[in-house]
């Protein structure tokens, strides 16, 4: 049965590949957010844990994303736990490929009250940017001109800024929900500029791209609600994970006569509710060795995304160590 449960799963999953996925600035997969969390009557934050990860998404333009992610967990005691996360990426699309250290995540999440049928937890953390969002085409055969150009946030591997991020959960058997907030600290260093590619091929193609000069991203809230399924040594979740930006993305205004920057303006249309569908399953092992798919499904999305975290075809695979 399990195996049937396995081969079928993998079947659907290579199947909806090819329709929408999931994005977020991160902060979905931290602490007590991380979805899959397994609930047992006594916690086991002091256990140590290690998840390498393999993901691979397309945005709506031709981009591809590639990303190896290494997640470690460490627990000082019973109810307090740090996790470390590392992702290397690798960006292609019609406008250059960037490869480079993602932006490293680091968080404490302490369980704060918990009885035999759920737990509560709390997650304090933030984002350290591994760049400034500035990677240029430094492979310039993707450029008429041959020249080297700032390119958009989707090609970026940073997001460019630190940020701030809190999150709560409740975990029992059979249900998890969570929310939680981020929000950037600072503005990134990307000058992507429309005039700079005006050689380009296809000029159209390249105002595809949302302009994000000194981007600061606005404010998420995110909520996850996940049902959970057992079989034995399988686990399959069935969730949603909306993401509403509350504040609008800023940056800053070119005077293109002077090509000089004036004062920041907010973005219109910038804000609003990315609502995804998604389908985990799991395979333990033992208790110490666990393998993960994971899919999503993006139902709706905000109208300008000059971030470039919009994905599709959205699927990613880990295994987890826990010694």
């Amino acid at each position: 049965m399990q195996r049937i449960l396995i081969t079928f799963f993998l079947i659907i999953v290579t199947y909806l590949s090819y329709g929408q996925g999931c994005s977020d600035a991160g902060f979905c997969t931290m602490g007590a957010m991380r979805p899959s969390q397994v609930y047992t009557q006594k916690i086991h934050f002091k256990l140590r844990s290690i998840e390498v990860s393999y993901y691979r998404g397309a945005t709506h333009l031709t981009p591809t994303i590639k990303a190896a992610t290494v997640d470690f967990n460490f627990g000082f005691n019973e109810k307090t736990y740090i996790q470390f996360k590392m992702p290397y990426m690798w960006i292609k699309g019609s406008l250059g490929s960037t490869a480079d250290l993602g932006d490293i995540s680091v968080s404490l999440t302490r369980n704060v009250y918990s009885t035999e049928q759920y737990h509560l937890n709390l997650t304090v953390g933030g984002k350290i940017p591994t760049n400034h969002s500035n990677l240029d085409n430094a492979n310039t055969e993707f450029t008429t001109d041959h020249q080297r150009h700032i390119l958009p946030m989707y090609y970026q591997t940073s997001l460019g800024s630190y940020d701030f991020i809190v999150g709560f959960s409740y975990i029992s058997q059979k249900w998890m929900f969570a929310t939680g907030i981020q929000a950037a600290l600072t503005d990134n260093d990307n000058d992507f500029k429309y005039e700079d590619w005006d050689n380009y091929v296809d000029p159209n193609y390249v105002r595809s791209y949302d302009m994000a000069n000194f981007l600061q991203r606005g404010t998420d809230i995110m909520f996850r609600a996940e049902r959970a399924f057992h079989f034995s040594k399988v686990d399959i979740r069935v969730g949603v994970l909306p993401i509403y930006r509350i504040l609008k993305d800023q940056v800053l205004d070119v005077d293109l006569a002077s090509d000089t920057f004036n004062e920041r303006k907010k973005l219109e249309k910038t804000t609003g509710l990315a609502l995804t569908g998604l389908l985990n399953a799991a395979y333990h092992f033992n208790t110490h060795n666990s393998v993960k798919l994971m899919y999503g499904y993006k139902f709706t999305d905000r109208a300008v995304n000059p971030d470039g975290l919009t994905r599709e075809n959205v699927l990613s695979l880990a295994y987890e160590a826990r010694f």
